[in-house]
């Protein structure tokens, strides 16, 4: 694991707090490594153009990638796509904080993330 005190902030994007469901199929890496059957408590927090951050009480290795679907919050619409743990952090709760990169996600779905960032400032300001 990455020493915690070297969690340095490398966000393209402005992350936006949401509470959303992630349903992971596999887990793999690039040499074919797989894992399928994930029976994992994931919960996200945040979410941008280019990831999201989710914690989660199970250890995953960073460099690996999702292939996982995201349900938004009316649960009519969803997302298939692949994401790449690129760090984790340790929480004082025992929990894990991810952040991950969308990989390969069309650019088509930009309009959701604008949607949801636009619904945040509105609510914020």
């Amino acid at each position: 694991m990455e020493n915690e005190s070297e969690f340095i902030e490398t966000r393209r994007s402005q992350r936006i707090p949401i509470d959303m469901h992630l349903e992971v199929f596999s887990i793999f890496k690039q040499n074919h490594v797989h894992v399928n059957n994930i029976n994992a408590s994931i919960d996200i927090v945040d979410i941008s153009k280019h990831g999201i951050g989710f914690v989660s009480k199970n250890v995953f290795p960073i460099g690996f990638y999702f292939d996982s679907k995201l349900y938004f919050k009316d649960n009519n619409n969803s997302i298939k796509c692949v994401i790449r743990i690129v760090r984790r952090k340790k929480r004082e709760d025992g929990l894990t904080l991810y952040g991950c990169e969308f990989v390969g996600l069309s650019p088509v779905f930009d309009y959701i993330f604008d949607d949801i960032q636009k619904e945040y400032n509105d609510r914020t300001n």
